[in-house]
């Protein structure tokens, strides 16, 4: 139930920050009986709890003529006197004290042009106000505070303002009938001028006269050429160019000969002895 009962109270400040220009830091009105319910019920610090139930920051205000009240109401209320003069001072046009409903229907107005939130416990003020001003209400049950949900005025207004935005003024309906004229003028101008120049009429499309694509073209991703560096053709080598192989055995003898030509001469052969066997043969 807290929870549905959050979003029920966020809900009526959101319609009245959206249709009534209400914003952050919240301006907060208090009169000398709602003083008097936070102290008597400590729901304190206020402008935190006040902060909590609006959802966003706000500022504490009460008038001289709510304060003079209290002093009237004697010791029982000594402590919500002090409670009030410690709040910021809304200013009131009265050089005499007047009763706190008056002083402040008076401050509120029916506009409200200021984006007051009032804080009374009184429930008779309550429907007085929200059958005459924009005013968002506050008051305490128990030990919580509680916001008031907009009354059929207050819709109503809410549609009326709606209405006048949506709808031209006299001023704005002679303005565009002006840039109309003027626009239709220069097409015609310039079409005149076009008909002499070229001597046709011009065709539309009427299939597409806007110049808009009927169905969104997509570029299609297509295969890609191969890179052209690996296609590269290799080099033939000239056969002039080419070292000749030859074979082992061409190049041994060759290095051969070589050697014999470097030493100037054949290279002599040894003859072995054989004494061994002429021996016997001689005797």
């Amino acid at each position: 139930m807290r929870v549905k009962r959050q979003k029920k109270n966020r809900r009526t400040v959101r319609f009245f920050t959206v249709c009534f220009g209400f914003r952050q830091p919240f301006k907060v009105l208090c009169d000398g009986t709602f003083v008097h319910h936070l102290v008597s019920h400590e729901i304190t610090p206020a402008d935190t709890v006040i902060s909590e139930l609006l959802g966003g920051p706000v500022k504490l205000f009460t008038t001289r003529c709510v304060v003079a009240e209290l002093q009237k109401l004697g010791k029982d209320y000594s402590e919500s006197l002090e409670a009030a003069q410690m709040l910021s001072t809304a200013t009131c046009e009265h050089d005499e004290a007047k009763p706190a409903d008056v002083c402040l229907s008076e401050v509120l107005g029916s506009k409200n042009s200021e984006h007051f939130f009032l804080g009374t416990q009184d429930a008779v003020f309550r429907k007085k106000l929200q059958m005459e001003s924009i005013v968002p209400l506050l008051y305490g049950l128990n030990n919580s505070l509680q916001i008031d949900q907009p009354s059929d005025f207050q819709r109503e207004v809410a549609k009326d303002s709606e209405r006048k935005r949506l709808t031209m003024t006299d001023a704005e309906k002679r303005m565009l009938e002006k840039q109309t004229a003027r626009i239709l003028a220069s097409s015609r101008g310039e079409g005149a001028a076009e008909d002499e120049q070229w001597e046709t009429p011009r065709v539309a499309s009427t299939r597409n006269g806007l110049g808009v694509k009927d169905k969104p073209q997509f570029k299609r991703n297509r295969a890609k050429g191969p890179n052209p560096l690996s296609c590269m053709k290799k080099k033939k080598v000239n056969d002039a160019k080419k070292p000749q192989s030859k074979p082992k055995a061409e190049s041994k003898s060759g290095g051969q000969e070589a050697k014999k030509g470097e030493s100037g001469g054949e290279k002599r052969t040894r003859k072995r002895s054989r004494k061994g066997k002429a021996g016997p043969e001689g005797t």
